[in-house]
């Protein structure tokens, strides 16, 4: 177990910044989830970490030790890969056990470290299968095997469950989180997926364009997302933006429409142009309200995606509960302490 401190890490390629200034420290233990959009830097960075590609500046500390010029094989970091990385002339055994042969552990320890990661992982049966003989989560399993039995300080997951299916992907998301916090290795874990960061991590560091713009719990990061861009990402369905004014009660929309916003601080009210933020299932059904033309409803069972336009054309997504039966037009509400305000124009929140 360590801890990971990176101080003003940065990564060009060929002149072009793909990271820029990355500072955090992830504590013993901790499980960091990096997510982002596809080419936002999230996997280079990582990569930066178990020294597969080498840093513009900036430094990498592992238990307070300087690992940024130090070989990939001395950093005593385990890696799980998108896509398994697992050789398929050897057995499940062969493939668990060959990090622990290179080091030069005898046949009795490396059996022995072998024997407790596949009780873990819950494959002792497949430690004579091929690759080839074992389904994409028996393959996953077997990579993870691989990486604990090294005992390393760091955990590396890059996008591990990117190639199961939609079930799949859930068992094995919750079986990540249990070994982790069973181990108590700390980890870094890189994923596009909104849900497995929510679940997964400790905290969040969100990334866009190569820069952070939000470290800092999940649910900190959902309850008060920095900016349009995290707001956006973070939450299924996506949160609506409606473009207003800020007014003394209120955000006003294009529709005229007035909506409360509770919480803000005096100097947030300042009136002028704003982004409203509202998550769909803080959309409600209420008389009076904006109108609402329906273009499309999503009946789930235990709630219904209502598509909808307001009068100035806004989309705007709602999230009914339960089974429920909408007219081509209706009119909605929005809960007073659920929006978030953002700047029109710089896309930051206003506090």
């Amino acid at each position: 177990m360590a801890t990971l401190t990176l101080e003003a890490l940065k990564k060009d390629f060929e002149g072009t910044p793909v990271l820029a200034g990355i500072d955090l420290t992830l504590q013993d233990g901790e499980m960091l989830v990096i997510v982002g959009a596809s080419g936002c830097g999230k996997s280079t960075l990582l990569r930066l970490v178990a020294g597969l590609e080498t840093a513009t500046s900036g430094r990498i500390l592992l238990d307070g030790r300087d690992v940024t010029r130090v070989d990939p094989s001395a950093r005593d970091i385990a890696m799980v890969f998108q896509n398994y990385a697992l050789y398929p002339h050897m057995t499940v055994f062969e493939n668990m056990a060959y990090g622990l042969r290179i080091r030069g552990l005898g046949k009795a320890a490396i059996a022995g470290k072998v024997a407790e990661a596949a009780g873990l992982l819950g494959i002792e049966a497949l430690l004579g299968r091929k690759p080839r003989q074992l389904s994409g989560g028996q393959r996953q399993r077997v990579a993870m095997g691989r990486a604990i039995v090294r005992d390393p300080k760091l955990f590396l997951f890059d996008e591990p469950l990117s190639n199961l299916d939609a079930k799949l992907r859930v068992q094995m998301r919750a079986e990540i989180r249990r070994l982790q916090r069973r181990l108590g290795v700390t980890s870094l874990y890189v994923t596009h997926d909104q849900v497995e960061a929510m679940t997964l991590g400790d905290r969040l560091l969100v990334l866009h364009q190569g820069r952070p713009v939000q470290f800092a719990t999940p649910m900190e990061v959902f309850a008060r997302p920095a900016d349009t861009y995290v707001a956006g990402f973070i939450g299924a369905p996506a949160m609506n933006f409606l473009p207003g004014t800020m007014e003394a009660g209120g955000v006003r929309l294009a529709t005229g429409h007035v909506v409360p916003v509770t919480g803000l601080t005096s100097g947030a009210m300042t009136p002028g142009p704003v982004t409203l933020g509202v998550r769909p299932e803080h959309v409600r059904l209420a008389s009076g309200g904006v109108p609402l033309m329906v273009e499309l409803v999503e009946p789930l069972g235990s709630e219904t995606l209502v598509h909808g336009r307001m009068a100035d054309g806004t989309a705007l997504l709602c999230k009914l509960p339960g089974a429920v039966a909408v007219a081509d037009a209706f009119e909605v509400g929005f809960d007073a302490d659920a929006g978030h305000v953002f700047d029109a124009t710089t896309g930051r929140r206003l506090d």
